[in-house]
């Protein structure tokens, strides 16, 4: 009789990963899930309300008229065989409940930072950091805003040294892109080495 040959998962079996993307309100999380997602993204998206502007603070991103709900959801393909979902988080104190639902499973996360209001990021900081899921800090570029040399918002954050800081684009599919790499990185134990990041 003819052998048959061992399966082999290692090779037929697709890979998909977890990653969150958090921040503060109005930091560029739909935007970034949005630009890199291979699939229409899901979206859980409330018109903002005259009664929510004292819980919901649009300094510096006072065009926005929309805030998440509950979570954005993408998909991307890295490469052949490894898939990333992306979920995003909401921004808001209140809606933090929905973190730990989200954060089950994850292998990593980004934590989107605005250099206007460093202070918002804090909460994923500590979040991530509290529960050792591998996170990096990008950078949100946003048109206008003030640029800071990447060890002085690693100072402002008070950031340990291991964790991989950058600047990105959320608008920029390339540049969403390589945050998510990073991710991956990092978690797999590996050097991050791209220019836009610091470990200083």
């Amino acid at each position: 009789m003819e052998s048959i040959a061992p399966f082999n998962t290692a090779q037929t079996a697709p890979v998909a990963l977890k990653i969150l993307v958090a921040g503060g309100f109005g930091v560029g999380k739909t935007t970034l899930v949005g630009a890199v997602s291979e699939i229409r993204p899901l979206r859980t998206e409330e018109r903002l309300s005259e009664a929510g502007r004292p819980v919901d603070p649009t300094d510096g991103v006072e065009g926005k008229t929309t805030t998440t709900v509950a979570m954005d959801f993408g998909r991307i393909d890295i490469r052949d065989g490894l898939a990333v979902y992306l979920f995003g988080t909401p921004g808001q104190d209140r809606f933090w409940f929905v973190w730990d639902e989200l954060a089950v499973g994850a292998l990593g996360a980004v934590v989107l930072a605005d250099t206007r209001r460093l202070d918002d990021c804090f909460p994923s900081v500590d979040y991530f950091e509290r529960r050792g899921i591998p996170f990096v800090v990008a950078v949100n570029c946003f048109e206008g805003a003030r640029a800071y040399p990447l060890d002085q918002v690693r100072a402002a954050l008070d950031l340990d040294k291991g964790i991989p800081l950058l600047e990105c684009d959320a608008r920029a599919r390339e540049s969403a892109k390589e945050v998510l790499v990073a991710v991956v990185e990092l978690a797999a134990g590996e050097e991050v080495g791209r220019p836009t990041a610091s470990r200083t």
